[in-house]
């Protein structure tokens, strides 16, 4: 398996994965989805195995403890401070395989080469288990998580202290 960034023939894909992957809400809309990948291509990826879309990644950098809503498109950055992953995927077809932590690794060097000290994202659907076992920290946020899933937690990954010189 490895991962590559997206190209526009991959969306097909994407939203299969999408809606194999979510059962407790409904799936974003296409523009949505892109939105996320337009204003940071180089930190959204899809993971190929055999030459088939199977998995993917769209993360962008955004503010700590903000986590946009979902349905929502973003339409520019703000002044960021944390890389957000706000959607990883992998189909069952090609779970087990290694793509969640070859996709934490490429995060945290897109985050490293952002100069940002932090992953964050909102786990669903229990996931929060498994982002825990990856160093993930739940965090209480001010910010109404509604739009997710009732069971929605709120996470981040400390990359690094930076020090400002």
């Amino acid at each position: 398996m490895f991962l590559r960034a997206i190209t526009p023939r991959d969306w097909d894909a994407i939203l299969t994965i999408q809606a194999e992957c979510y059962s407790q809400f409904d799936p974003e809309p296409l523009h949505v989805l892109q939105s996320k990948w337009q204003v940071s291509p180089s930190s959204c990826f899809v993971f190929e195995l055999n030459h088939a879309v199977v998995g993917y990644c769209l993360a962008h950098p955004w503010q700590l403890h903000l986590p946009p809503a979902l349905y929502e498109s973003i339409l520019s950055l703000p002044v960021a401070d944390t890389l957000y992953l706000h959607d990883i995927a992998i189909s069952a077809k090609a779970q087990g395989q290694g793509a969640g932590t070859q996709a934490l690794n490429h995060l945290i060097a897109q985050a490293d080469a952002l100069n940002l000290n932090s992953l964050s994202l909102v786990a669903v659907q229990g996931a929060d288990h498994y982002w825990r076992k990856q160093g993930f920290i739940p965090k209480t946020i001010d910010k109404c998580l509604s739009s997710y899933t009732d069971d929605a937690i709120y996470m981040i990954y400390n990359i690094k202290q930076r020090v400002d010189a």
